[in-house]
């Protein structure tokens, strides 16, 4: 398994279309809402996909690792904030549920893009 482009990557596609998702839900709830929860709900969710594509550009094995620890920090803060958003009743219960699987789609599938980065090197020397 190889990967040539980032656009490849289907961690990274989905990181994309979830942030896309939640910005358009942000985007029409009223103005305290978008400037409180919004703004970081946002930025956490942008901050997953920003972080693989950053990682995916990096020359070393061990700092694309990184960047994707930085991504599933994101994405356990993005699930904080979903939690919050359906608490304040900024998200109904099937929203909430349906974007938390996407989520934890896109944690499971990180994961293993993590297993794979480091196996790959691990058949290549240093």
């Amino acid at each position: 398994m190889s990967y040539h482009n980032l656009e490849d990557l289907e961690v990274y596609q989905l990181a994309e279309s979830f942030s896309d998702e939640i910005w358009f839900i942000v985007h029409e709830w009223d103005y305290f809402a978008k400037d409180t929860v919004g703004k970081q709900i946002v930025r956490s969710a942008d901050s997953i996909g920003a972080n693989i594509a950053e990682g995916y550009g990096r020359f070393h094995y061990k700092e694309n690792r990184n960047f994707c620890y930085f991504s599933r920090g994101s994405i356990i803060e993005t699930k904080g904030w979903l939690k919050k958003s359906k608490t304040r009743s900024l998200l109904s219960e099937e929203q909430f549920s349906e974007l938390f699987e996407k989520l934890q789609s896109i944690h499971l599938k990180l994961n293993a893009y993590l297993k794979f980065i480091g196996k790959a090197n691990s058949t290549k020397p240093d």
